[in-house]
C-alpha cells in the first residue's frame, strides 16, 4: 500500500473496534503509518548503503556500549544499530513495529555473527518496556528538523515508562545524546530544464552547488539534550543578519545529531543529516547588512508542511540608502 494511500486510509478510518470497544485513533496512530513506521522494505535497505550513516553510528555504539551490557533500541528497522550493540553487549532487545520488517530482521540477524543475542520484538515503541534495566537506548527515528519521524516524543515517552517500571535506576544513555537543529537563508535557483518549481530540496551537506548561494550563516535555533526533559514543541523567534546580497527565496533547515561525547578529546562523533531547503512563498530582495526576522514553530514529528506554513520572514533595514544599494546588488 502507498504512503499516499495509507493516508488516506487513516483519515478515513478515525475508529477501530477493540476488545468491544469502539476507540478512537489518536492522531499520533493516525500518523503513525503515514509518518515513517510502513516506509517501505526497500527504503530500509537503501539505508544500509548510507556510508555516513552507518560508519559514525557504528563508530558511537562501538565506544559507548561495554561488554556485557543491556541495551534497547526503538524502531530497530533491519536491525543494524542492534547488531552494532551485539558486538559487546550481552543482550540486545530490538523493538519494531512494521511486521514486515521484524521479519526481516531476524532474517538478516540470523546471517550475522552474535546475532542470537539479539532479540526482536514486534511491539510499538511508544508503549514497551524492557524486562530488565537496560544501559543503553538506540533510538533513530530522525528526520531534518526532527519532522515526520518520532524521535522526541517516543524518548520522552520512555523515560517516563522506564521510571515508573524501574524506580531507583539510573536511566540509560540514549544513542544519540542530542540534536543540534540550525536555519540558513538562501538565494535558491528553482529552474529545471526552462521549468520553474519551487519546491522542497534535500541537499548534501558541504556539496558545492552553483544553484544555491547562502546569504548567511546558520543560526541555532534548538537543541535537543536526551539527558534532559524536551517538549514535543519547537518554537523559534530570531534575527539573522544578512551577508551577501541576493534574492531570499529559501530557508535550509540543518540538523546535526550528536551520537556520543568524547570527554577526553572534547570532540563528538556526529551524523549530520541532509539539509532541507523551504522555498518562501514570496521570494525577497536583500543586502548585506539587512537583518531578517525569522519565526517558526512546530511539533517534532509532524509534516514538513507544518512548518513550511508557519514561517514568517521580515526584513529589518540597518543600512541607510538601503534602497540606492539594493538597485545596484540587483542590477544586471
Amino acid at each position: 500500500m502507498s504512503i499516499d494511500l495509507l493516508h488516506l486510509y487513516f483519515s478515513a478510518n478515525r475508529f477501530q473496534l477493540i476488545d468491544g470497544r469502539k476507540t478512537m485513533l489518536v492522531e499520533r496512530e493516525a500518523e503513525s503509518c503515514y509518518l515513517g513506521q510502513f516506509i517501505p522494505l526497500q527504503y530500509h535497505h537503501n539505508m544500509l548503503m548510507d556510508a555516513n550513516r552507518m560508519d559514525n553510528f557504528k563508530a558511537a555504539i562501538q565506544r559507548q556500549v561495554f561488554d556485557g551490557a543491556k541495551v534497547l533500541e526503538l524502531g530497530g528497522g533491519t536491525g543494524v544499530l542492534s547488531w552494532f550493540a551485539a558486538q559487546s553487549a550481552a543482550k540486545v532487545y530490538c523493538v519494531e513495529f512494521n511486521p514486515d520488517m521484524v521479519a526481516e530482521a531476524r532474517r538478516l540477524l540470523s546471517m550475522n555473527r552474535h546475532g542470537d543475542r539479539v532479540e526482536v520484538i514486534h511491539a510499538d515503541a511508544f508503549e514497551y518496556v524492557p524486562p530488565e534495566p537496560v544501559d543503553f537506548v538506540i533510538c533513530e527515528m530522525i528526520h531534518v528538523a526532527m519532522l515526520r519521524e518520532k524521535q522526541v516524543e517516543v524518548i520522552e515517552n520512555f523515560k517516563q515508562r522506564y521510571a515508573a517500571a524501574f524506580p531507583g535506576e539510573p536511566m540509560p544513555v540514549f544513542i544519540p545524546e542530542a540534536i543540534l537543529m540550525a536555519v540558513q537563508p538562501l538565494q535558491q535557483r528553482y529552474d529545471f530544464s526552462g521549468y520553474q518549481a519551487p519546491i522542497i530540496q534535500f541537499q548534501l551537506g558541504g556539496v558545492f552547488t552553483a544553484d544555491t548561494v547562502e546569504l548567511a550563516p546558520p543560526a541555532l535555533y534548538s537543541i535537543i539534550d536526551f539527558t534532559q526533559a524536551n517538549d514535543v514543541w519547537i518554537h523559534w523567534d530570531g534575527q539573522i543578519a544578512i551577508e551577501q546580497s541576493g534574492q531570499l527565496s529559501a530557508l535550509r533547515f540543518i540538523t546535526k545529531n550528536i551520537l556520543a561525547i568524547v570527554s577526553e578529546t572534547n570532540s563528538t562523533i556526529d551524523w549530520l543529516n541532509h539539509y532541507m531547503a523551504l522555498p518562501l512563498k514570496t521570494p525577497m530582495n536583500v543586502v548585506a547588512g539587512d537583518v531578517l526576522n525569522i519565526s517558526f514553530q512546530y511539533r517534532t514529528g509532524g509534516s514538513i508542511d507544518s512548518l513550511q506554513n508557519n514561517m514568517k520572514v521580515s526584513i529589518e533595514a540597518k543600512i541607510p540608502q538601503r534602497q540606492s544599494q539594493l538597485s545596484m546588488a540587483m542590477a544586471p
